[in-house]
């Protein structure tokens, strides 16, 4: 077994560039090999996966968990954005093994794809409604409002959660997108608070339903988190890549729906990095030597633009294996309609700046990018 190459470049960075200016990092790290070391924000040493075929093996071999439990014991938690552990916090995102496939079993028939198609009319309305109320305005910054806004709206919807919680949701929401701790924390807070109002008596959708799912011995506070990671997940990936799509539909007219939401995935895809993993064991990786606890990610959108995988066939956007994201066909579900409802009904809308002078950005970490602005004129 060999070492992976240190690289000297810093992938976490918060950065801001052009909507489609490449990220010189990832270049660097695919020019490296197919896994290459770097220093990790919390300090020592991360090794990141470049190449598709070592990616679906990573994604699926049971020696990488995801329990936090397992990260660098000198990491501060909050610097590397760490969950709690899987014994403090049992979740869909920490939990691996039998107790996972549990989980996910409670989870899985809310959002299978006959769920999700019936909800289809349903969620068509809501874009077409948030988007006729930005109508009011001559010029409207989508990224500002919408594309928060329409899928926390979709979320709560769904999870029984009354929508006059909505406001505060986006609020929450929007301390999330930034880098402040202590304002994520109570966004935490809020956003779990909300998600306890759809297990309230009488209420009818997914909250109470996963509430008799889960299984018995899960406490009130393990189901408002579970509550909280779909909430969480749901809009915090779908607001990144609707600013992408959008801009992009506003100056593609003609390629179907379902390929420029595909391909914007792909570009831009919910997350740029996989959440960490790290060995239980050493482990040979691709002829590489990974000692034991060591924190490995996949570089999802890297591997989803220069990958080997044939164009239209499966990417990385949602992950692989046993933790590929239940809420995918969801979330694939809003941006359709997003899509849809925009060409329908402003068929003469038109971004307001040159499309090349639209800027993305992140704050970092294994956070992804969202555009910075998206002004547009929906009646043209």
């Amino acid at each position: 077994m060999t070492e992976a190459p240190h690289l000297d470049v810093d992938p976490f960075t918060a950065t801001e560039r052009g909507i489609d200016e490449p990220s010189p990092e990832r270049a660097a790290l695919r020019a490296a090999g197919p896994i290459v070391q770097v220093d990790a924000p919390a300090g020592g040493r991360v090794w990141i996966v470049t190449d598709d075929a070592l990616a679906r093996q990573v994604l699926t071999d049971p020696r990488l968990a995801k329990d936090p439990a397992l990260a660098p014991p000198t990491w501060d938690r909050r610097t590397a954005g760490l969950e709690r552990t899987a014994a403090e916090q049992p979740s869909l995102t920490t939990l691996d093994g039998p107790e996972h496939t549990l989980l996910r079993r409670a989870h899985t028939p809310l959002l299978t794809g006959k769920r999700i198609r019936d909800q289809s009319e349903r969620i068509h309305a809501t874009a077409r409604e948030l988007l006729g109320r930005a109508d009011a305005a001559e010029e409207v910054d989508l990224v500002a409002d919408f594309t928060t806004r329409y899928p926390i709206t979709v979320l709560l919807d769904l999870l029984g959660v009354p929508l006059d919680h909505v406001d505060r949701a986006t609020d929450a929401c929007r301390l999330m997108l930034g880098a402040d701790p202590a304002r994520q924390g109570a966004a935490i807070s809020a956003l779990m608070g909300l998600a306890a109002a759809g297990l309230e008596d009488g209420r009818q959708g997914i909250a109470a339903e996963l509430g008799a799912r889960v299984p018995p011995e899960t406490t009130p506070d393990e189901l408002n988190y579970h509550l909280f990671a779909l909430i969480f997940a749901g809009q915090l990936t779908t607001d990144a890549s609707l600013g992408f799509l959008l801009a992009r539909a506003l100056v593609d007219r003609t390629t179907p729906v379902d390929e420029l939401v595909r391909d914007t995935l792909r570009r831009h895809p919910p997350a740029p990095f996989t959440l960490w993993r790290y060995t239980t064991t050493e482990v040979e990786v691709g002829g590489v030597r990974l000692p034991a606890r060591a924190p490995v990610l996949v570089d999802i959108q890297g591997i989803n633009v220069h990958g080997s995988a044939a164009p239209g066939g499966p990417d990385l956007s949602f992950g692989a294996g046993p933790h590929f994201c239940v809420g995918a066909r969801l979330a694939r579900l809003e941006l359709r309609a997003a899509v849809a409802v925009l060409r329908s009904d402003f068929p003469n809308a038109r971004l307001t700046v040159p499309f090349d002078e639209l800027r993305q950005s992140g704050i970092g970490g294994i956070q992804g990018q969202r555009l910075t602005a998206l002004p547009v004129a929906l009646r043209g």
